[in-house]
């Protein structure tokens, strides 16, 4: 992080809160929802120092509150503005924020918040200070009724609004070089006679720990509030995709001869580790109509072989959590990759949205560091969230499947899989060593094991294979909009399913494989 060495965020201009609304808002949009702050029963002193406040910023309390468009979709919006004592969160500042949420989820709004904030308002003292509890308490009744919560994180933000509103949010942004932490930096000097480490509390940094979601600039904030709250609006314009989808094991392939069911099964797994298949990207760049994509576990880990992202499959807004084979250098996958994957699960439970999990895996990390960090954990907890995730699931199989760490995101409610698509307790070669102490029968390994996309399908592993054609390294638009129109109808297909039904067929689903 040598890039960020020796800035000083304390001495960088602040973006007001009149700034943020009209840097973000549909012109003349912003209607207040704000009542009158009353100072008759406060001490005469803070009381002057609130209508001194008040008279610098022209606001009455350090936040602002209200609703308007972006780009023509209507959001209601929460604004510090750090002038007005450096944005502390007082017993008014509290209401209005619960306030805020309540009418937004009343309403069925989506919430943009911006908090730019010291923390608790000193001048009140405990009181003030455990009003994050009830501030967090109305963002999460907000949640709980589906509705999106979209966070803008300000220079600067730290303290008890970090720790509660800051950081709750669906979709997390920064603002270049803002300074973010829980711990105000004045604090720790004060504190410990010495500075806090630089670059550790600023945007990027957060980004690049899997903190939040991006770093965006102002003029850059309405295409991607815009872009998510369209996302999450769930269904719009659907036009039922026919895909080209085969459900039943075709009769040359049930009469093949054993030599040819090694040889077919052994091309699918050379097809699959060509370094130009494509991959789960190349699915959302072609055969999704928006995405807007998130990183890390919100909780300080980030794996870069894991693509999370909200996009649009046929009309249906969703989560998509894919394994990501081609990103490069290649390596072996880390429990981190399966905590920010349940990520994406909160993330579609929350807004009751299906999720989508794409598997392309060479295979879980074997190595001191997945087990200290406990990959054996990771993979059950990552099996249990989706067996009783109560939101649709489609699973595809998509390329190489091995070992538990592709196991890990199968359980769905209807399971694709691309043609040459497969899936084994280990790669054949690494089967074949434990059997035969040699390498030299995975071919053989392979057929018998009925690792291929046809034979999980006549085991109920799968419900659906997706033809590849002339072969997806060849043709990989074709090839990935034909597997995102698969995906796309069987969202519409799980669409209306109660919940309980959802997981009772999951559950018999389950119960029917092998």
């Amino acid at each position: 992080m040598s890039q960020l060495t020796g800035i000083r965020k304390d001495h960088r201009s602040r973006v007001g809160a009149r700034e943020l609304l009209e840097g973000v808002l549909d012109v003349g949009s912003f209607v207040s929802w704000d009542r009158p702050v009353a100072l008759d029963r406060l001490p005469a002193s803070y009381a002057e120092e609130l209508r001194a406040a008040a008279a610098k910023t022209g606001v009455d309390e350090a936040v602002v509150t209200g609703e308007g468009t972006v780009r023509g979709r209507r959001v209601a919006v929460v604004v510090s503005e750090f002038g007005f004592l450096a944005g502390s969160i007082g017993s008014a500042t509290a209401r209005r924020i619960v306030e805020l949420f309540e009418r937004a989820t009343a309403e069925g709004l989506p919430v943009l918040a911006s908090p730019a904030s010291g923390g608790t308002r000193m001048q009140e003292g405990t009181p003030a200070f455990a009003l994050m509890m009830s501030i967090t308490a109305a963002v999460r009744r907000h949640k709980e009724a589906g509705l999106a919560y979209l966070v803008y994180l300000r220079h600067p933000t730290t303290g008890g609004v970090m720790a509660s509103w800051g950081s709750l949010g669906h979709v997390t942004i920064g603002e270049p070089g803002a300074l973010l932490g829980f711990l105000g930096p004045r604090v720790f000097e004060a504190l410990n006679g010495a500075r806090f480490p630089e670059g550790v509390q600023v945007a990027e940094n957060l980004y690049e720990r899997g903190l939040i979601d991006a770093v965006v600039p102002l003029d850059g904030l309405a295409e991607v509030v815009e872009r998510a709250i369209g996302l999450l609006s769930r269904a719009e314009g659907i036009a039922p995709a026919r895909p080209d989808v085969v459900r039943t094991m075709p009769a040359s392939v049930a009469e093949e001869s054993e030599a040819q069911r090694e040889e077919r099964v052994w091309a699918s797994i050379a097809t699959t580790r060509d370094p130009r298949r494509p991959s789960v990207r190349h699915l959302l760049k072609y055969g999704a109509r928006d995405v807007l994509q998130l990183s890390g576990t919100a909780q300080g880990e980030r794996d870069a072989r894991l693509v999370l992202a909200l996009a649009r499959l046929g009309g249906r807004a969703c989560v998509v959590v894919g394994q990501d084979r081609s990103r490069e250098p290649v390596q072996a996958m880390g429990p981190a990759l399966l905590r920010e994957a349940r990520r994406g699960m909160r993330l579609a439970a929350e807004l009751r949205i299906p999720l989508v999990t794409v598997i392309d895996t060479e295979g879980a990390s074997l190595s001191r560091e997945a087990e200290e960090g406990g990959m054996a954990g990771a993979i059950a907890r990552s099996l249990s969230d989706l067996v009783g995730l109560r939101t649709p699931v489609v699973s595809v199989l998509l390329g190489q499947g091995t070992g538990g760490g592709a196991i890990a995101l199968m359980p769905g409610d209807i399971t694709i899989a691309a043609e040459h698509a497969w899936l084994a307790p280990l790669p054949p070669e690494g089967a074949s060593a434990i059997l035969f102490r040699d390498v030299g029968r995975a071919k053989e390994l392979a057929a018998a094991q009925r690792v291929d996309a046809w034979s999980l399908l006549e085991a109920g592993v799968v419900q659906e294979v997706v033809l590849e054609g002339d072969g997806a390294a060849a043709r990989p638009r074709e090839f990935s909009e034909r597997l995102a129109g698969a995906i796309g109808a069987a969202l519409d297909r799980l669409a209306d399913v109660p919940t309980d039904s959802l997981l009772m067929g999951r559950e018999r689903k389950l119960a029917r494989m092998g």
